[in-house]
């Protein structure tokens, strides 16, 4: 892979990573488009990587709250004392519970090789449209008072659950797990910031996978090109996450919605004409 090659890779990753546009269809549709081979599933993962740094230094706070509780609900009494009467210490439990669906049905998709055989531009054409229209709809529907502080088990386990449909390309995990908490009645920015924190063990637990892969080719020069990418993913997300919740502060998801709807649009016409 060129640098120039890393560089988009990269930037596009870091843009599409937190906007509800789905990064991972993004990301499959680059090798379609421009010829280049397809970067693969390992520096997909590194990208993600980048992006998760952007996302803990965001929301630094919170990151640092919910390190607390992790420390906390692994007996160390400080940290448990320290965060015991903030919502931190429910809130690493809701999250961890909103994990456990995506692992489990992505443990499912890396057996069977159901993820590689859903990379296709037909199926990212098809979702990138369908769950845009949910969004449209559940962002419109939904109310828009319930904070950050009124998530439960219930609902945490709902969005979880909505997760699990990002496994398919271009459903777009931020995406789908903003319409899941819109239609719960949280507002915007915190929709938003629930998805973004929910990001941090999935993107986690692929990091690590990747990281063994690496270590397993033994080639200095991946590293390199994983390090490279991640860092430049992790300067475009930050970019991306300020202007995002920026913009929901005052309007709502309609834009995005478009882009999805014109893209999987424009996506079908390519795959009629014989491009893709």
């Amino acid at each position: 892979m060129t640098a120039l090659h890393l560089f988009f890779l990269a930037i596009v990753q870091g843009i599409t990573e937190f906007l509800p546009i789905s990064s991972s269809g993004h990301l499959i549709l680059i090798p379609v488009l421009t010829g280049w081979p397809d970067q693969g599933l390992l520096m997909d993962v590194s990208v993600h990587v980048g992006t998760l740094a952007a996302v803990l230094l965001y929301f630094r706070e919170d990151t640092k709250g919910l390190f607390l509780a992790f420390l906390g609900a692994c007996g160390v009494a400080p940290a448990r004392r320290a965060v015991e009467n903030t919502i931190y210490g429910k809130m690493f439990w809701y999250l961890v519970v909103a994990t456990i669906p995506v692992v489990i049905v992505g443990g499912i998709f890396e057996v069977t090789g159901l993820e590689d055989a859903m990379r296709l531009a037909s199926i990212i054409a098809a979702t990138s449209i369908i769950f845009g229209i949910l969004l449209f709809i559940a962002d419109h529907k939904g109310a828009t008072d319930k904070m950050m502080d009124s998530m439960k088990m219930k609902p945490a386990l709902i969005v979880g659950l909505a997760q699990v449909l990002a496994l398919i390309p271009g459903t777009s995990r931020s995406g789908i797990t903003m319409t899941a908490a819109r239609w719960l009645g949280f507002q915007r920015q915190e929709a938003a910031r629930f998805s973004m924190l929910l990001s941090i063990p999935t993107i986690m637990a692929a990091g690590t996978l990747g990281a063994i892969d690496l270590v397993k080719t033994g080639n200095e020069l991946v590293w390199v090109h994983a390090a490279f990418a991640a860092g430049v993913s992790c300067l475009a997300a930050l970019a991306a996450i300020y202007m995002m919740m920026r913009w929901l502060s005052h309007a709502n998801m309609t834009i995005f919605v478009a882009y999805r709807v014109l893209l999987g649009l424009g996506l079908f016409y390519l795959i009629w004409t014989g491009v893709v």
